[in-house]
């Protein structure tokens, strides 16, 4: 889900929601078999200094259904953002949300058991560095009892530099390629066999230039990469297919994106509706040699409305892929076409011969696209934790081979605007 902002409402105690795809799981406690039951977990930890308004940074939290077994209907954040220094950090606020004072509420939508949503709440940087205040934010949903979860989430500004944040979407057969997902509702899920594209994003959501970037993709167990940019290099890592990405040439400036093309494919014996987790990640080089492979692009309004993740903490994007696993009709078998003898003309009562008619070739129905609809999701926590850290000790591993400056940034790059 995604949301706009009015950059005219842009002051401290205003505030924006945008989202995308989620990461992780935890435990928690007993809930009722026939309510909600979220949580939220904050990703986003620092925003650097001299970010401006016009490239505000979501903060990212998650909103996480993993635990419980029921789809949240109706899920909604509230921020309350008086906590805030507004010496230090502005926050913007979208249309749609209900703003009262210095609290405002947004509406996420639906969210299956058995997966996750992030989240960003839009900040700049208005002064100096150091401790900006707290956000509190607060999590419900239709369904369930009261407000699920709530998280006093404490801000710090950092020194300026670049923040290489990633967005990913969800796996679907008829993903636009295009660096958001506004607008791409009801999309159909993979068929096991068939190949899909990835659309995926890295954004510099920093107030300095980033030259050089590695990045890396991770996908769900049943799922292969059909596609991938020269420069990669693919390896299996704990039975998960793996590619490792750089790009020495490329300059990403405050508010371009980098992009490049990946397309993956559904196991053939895939049996599950839903597929998860997958990642993506992304790190800076701190310096840039040769011709880029891809060349950056300045963010569109769409764009800048996707949710992306920020500062060392939450360099990494998580995306599902879904399948379609309802039966798939095909064409009736035609009949087989029984050869007839020639009939002997031998002598009858009349004279005449008695022509054998020849069986027609039956039709059967037509073969259906065979196309369901979205699969109910359920419960695929699985291995996500132990997947999750192994993907975040891999990622390390890859991230310290190309060194990256410490720089502080918030979460998302939702908010770009073009230099």
């Amino acid at each position: 889900m995604t949301f706009r902002y009015r950059s005219t409402l842009a002051r401290a105690g205003v505030v924006a929601l945008l989202s995308t795809a989620g990461l992780g799981a935890v435990a928690g406690p007993a809930y009722a078999a026939d309510k909600a039951d979220l949580q939220l977990i904050p990703l986003s930890y620092q925003l650097a200094k001299g970010v401006s308004e016009a490239k505000a940074k979501p903060f990212k939290f998650q909103v996480n259904n993993t635990v419980g077994t029921v789809d949240a209907k109706d899920v909604r954040v509230t921020v309350e953002t008086k906590g805030l220094k507004s010496a230090k950090v502005g926050v913007l606020a979208p249309q749609g949300c209900d703003i009262r004072g210095t609290t405002f509420s947004c509406l996420l939508g639906d969210l299956p058991a058995g997966t996750t949503e992030d989240f960003g709440i839009p900040l700049f940087s208005t002064g100096g560095k150091g401790a900006a205040g707290t956000l509190t934010v607060s999590i419900s949903a239709a369904n369930g009892a009261g407000v699920l979860d709530t998280v006093e989430h404490d801000i710090t500004v950092t020194d300026p530099g670049y923040d290489l944040t990633t967005w990913v979407q969800d796996v679907y057969a008829d993903v636009v390629v295009d660096g958001d997902d506004a607008g791409e509702a009801g999309l159909r899920p993979v068929r096991p066999g068939q190949t899909a594209p990835l659309d995926w994003a890295v954004f510099n959501d920093g107030s300095e230039r980033a030259t050089g970037i590695s990045y890396g993709i991770t996908l769900p167990a049943g799922v292969t990469f059909a596609e991938l940019p020269e420069g990669c290099v693919e390896q299996n890592l704990g039975g998960l297919a793996n590619a490792y990405c750089e790009d020495l040439g490329v300059v990403l400036k405050p508010g371009q994106y980098y992009t490049a093309d990946v397309r993956v494919t559904v196991g053939a014996d895939v049996t599950e509706k839903l597929l998860r987790p997958g990642f993506v990640w992304a790190a800076g080089l701190d310096s840039a040699a040769g011709t880029p492979e891809e060349q950056p692009k300045v963010a569109t309004s769409a764009q800048r409305r996707a949710f992306s993740e920020a500062d060392d903490g939450d360099n990494t994007a998580q995306f599902d892929v879904f399948v379609d696993q309802s039966p798939q009709s095909t064409p009736s078998p035609t009949p087989t076409v029984q050869p007839t003898s020639t009939p002997t003309a031998g002598p009858t009562p009349t004279g005449s011969v008695t022509a054998v008619p020849t069986p027609t070739a039956g039709g059967g129905a037509g073969g259906g696209s065979g196309d369901g609809g979205l699969p109910v999701t359920g419960a695929q926590v699985g291995l996500i934790g132990a997947i999750g850290a192994a993907v975040v000790a891999a990622g390390v591993a890859l991230m310290m081979l190309s060194r990256r400056r410490k720089v502080v940034l918030v979460t998302p790059g939702e908010e770009r605007t073009e230099d």
